[in-house]
């Protein structure tokens, strides 16, 4: 193992004047396992002996989307930046070391990179590659510091993670927090587009339920009777409550308001703008 060692740093001259301090995983021991595994997020985790733990995640979104966590048992006591390297493993004779990028130590902060440079490090995992971060330590200014992620055992769940991603939501929390839901004339059947909305509600609900507060307001354009305008703004909020309900979401969070004909957002006397006012509209928030 200390051969193994050696031949990842010896071309390091940065390195060559400093007590190096080198944590990783041995071939044998290196595991690769998934954390959270859902349709809003999926997880990669190492386990580093000695060190914390490496996590790659990435969350449901309209552009994908990857960050690496480096847990550290011991957080950063103060401001500095680690070179992030790919070092090839001493079964690749001829292959050489590569920059990824830097990493901002902050203090008491685990680090982490954006996903460029996280993707770059899976890539180099696949590859057989030990992405490695170096530093000087914060605690022992003779020291320098090595952390190594085993491509070891690596793929197997690499796969299972990528099949993950592949499933992820194509949408977030945010996308669907703030959502207005129209209807056709005088009824509670909503337009296609906001059936659409709706389902991806639905999606969303079906993978997480733990909501603070759903808020339910409904309304209606000024044709009719107030009164009859105020019923169908509160059966039009109450359907969507009942969704949601259905959904998972515990009914005693969700509030609803029937406006009737009131706060309009579009001139009533235009048949093009009149639509607008039949709307229901859900505002999410979570703890």
């Amino acid at each position: 193992m200390k051969k193994l060692l050696l031949s990842f740093f010896c071309c390091l001259p940065f390195l060559v004047s400093a007590n190096l301090r080198e944590y990783n995983a041995s071939i044998e021991n290196s595991e690769w396992s998934l954390g959270e595994q859902t349709k809003l997020k999926c997880e990669l985790t190492h386990p580093i002996p000695g060190y914390g733990k490496a996590t790659f995640v990435t969350e449901a979104s309209k552009q994908l989307n990857l960050e690496f966590v480096l847990d550290m048992l011991r957080l950063p006591n103060r401001y500095d930046s680690a070179t992030v390297y790919s070092a090839p493993p001493k079964w690749m004779p001829g292959a050489v070391r590569k920059t990824i990028g830097s990493m901002s130590l902050r203090k008491q902060y685990d680090g982490d990179l954006p996903s460029d440079s996280a993707w770059e490090m899976l890539t180099e995992l696949e590859k057989g590659y030990w992405p490695t971060i170096f530093y000087q330590d914060w605690n022992n200014r003779n020291d320098a510091v090595a952390v190594a992620l085993n491509s070891s055992n690596f793929i197997p769940s690499y796969y299972a993670f990528s099949d993950c991603v592949a499933n992820l939501l194509p949408f977030s929390f945010d996308d669907i927090a703030y959502t207005v839901l129209s209807y056709k004339k005088s009824s509670v059947e909503l337009t296609k587009y906001s059936q659409r909305r709706l389902d991806m509600i639905g999606e969303y609900l079906k993978e997480d339920t733990d909501l603070e507060l759903v808020l339910l307001d409904g309304y209606t354009d000024s044709y009719g009777g107030s009164w009859n305008n105020e019923q169908l703004s509160i059966r039009r909020a109450n359907e969507i409550r009942d969704y949601f309900a259905s959904m998972g979401v515990d009914s005693q969070r969700i509030e609803v308001t029937g406006h009737g004909e009131k706060r309009h957002i579009a001139p009533n006397d235009d048949e093009m703008t009149r639509p607008q006012n039949r709307r229901v509209v859900i505002q999410l928030a979570k703890p």
